[in-house]
């Protein structure tokens, strides 16, 4: 089992490798659009000042990655000093055509196979791009930040240089490219089928409980008070009740919890991915 898992996450990267440089070989690099991120920032300087793309990708993550090393471990930074040195052999030495000179495939199809790449090159227990890494490590140093906010204004640092260095379109462009790249990693790491985890609070909890569990859903009660009024008064004892289904199944669910308990109190809140139990393991009924 553990060589398999080796040999899952070699192949994983590796076709991360080549999907992210046909991305920039074979879309953005004929022209002077960008990416996000590290991969972004390389392309900013390869193009304004001449150096190789394939050594600033992999110079420009050095950092990120000894950061990588000392927070996460040495097989992450290993795998992921590995996955950027592979991408940079890519665009160093391989051929990629350059498929097509409209402007909007371009954009898009390069931020798509680039997102590709990405994800699955984190599916594997790498990175492409410190730019996660960095956004990582500030949200645990400033509590105020989230990783993805310390990457947006990361992002928007690069984009309004390429403004000045690159000029409007290419920018405008190069930001649809990143959204296209960003949609792709979700895509890739969560699927098609997102997940929401739904709490119901109300007084025929049992009944909730067993008409969600015929769908073949996993269901968890726990015990609880309602409570209201200013003072928190608190009324009589409520079954709190929490399952995960996925997104299209949302509503039949909460249309057959409103038709047993039309006053029950229901909050959805998104979840990022879920292992084991019976969410992966049913259909949708």
């Amino acid at each position: 089992m553990k060589l398999k898992g080796h040999i899952e996450s070699f192949v994983l990267v590796s076709l991360g490798i080549l999907s992210a440089a046909m991305g920039i070989k074979g879309f953005l690099l004929s022209t002077k659009f960008i990416d996000g991120g590290v991969t972004g920032m390389s392309m900013l300087i390869a193009k304004t000042t001449g150096i190789p793309l394939s050594i600033l990708i992999f110079l420009i993550n050095l950092p990120f990655l000894i950061l990588g090393y000392r927070q996460l471990g040495v097989i992450f930074a290993v795998k992921s000093a590995l996955a950027i040195a592979g991408l940079s052999f890519c665009l160093a030495f391989i051929y990629f055509p350059d498929v097509t000179h409209d402007k909007g495939l371009t954009s898009v199809f390069g931020g798509i196979f680039i997102g590709i790449g990405a994800g699955l090159a984190i599916r594997g227990g790498a990175v492409l791009d410190g730019t996660e890494i960095a956004g990582m490590l500030v949200s645990k140093k400033m509590q105020l930040f989230k990783a993805r906010d310390v990457i947006l204004v990361f992002n928007l640092v690069i984009f309004t240089a390429a403004v000045f260095f690159l000029g409007i379109e290419p920018a405008l462009y190069s930001i649809i490219t990143y959204l296209g790249a960003s949609k792709m990693i979700d895509f890739v790491l969560n699927g098609i089928e997102q997940y929401t985890g739904i709490t119901v609070v109300s007084s025929k909890g049992d009944e909730i409980r067993k008409a969600i569990s015929k769908r073949g859903r996993g269901v968890t009660v726990y015990e609880g008070k309602s409570g209201y009024g200013k003072d928190g008064h608190i009324n009589a004892p409520r079954d709190i009740v929490f399952t995960v289904a996925t997104r299209l199944e949302i509503p039949s669910i909460k249309r057959e919890i409103l038709e047993i308990d039309p006053a029950a109190f229901i909050v959805q809140h998104s979840i990022e991915d879920t292992s084991g139990g019976l969410v992966k393991r049913t259909g949708m009924h």
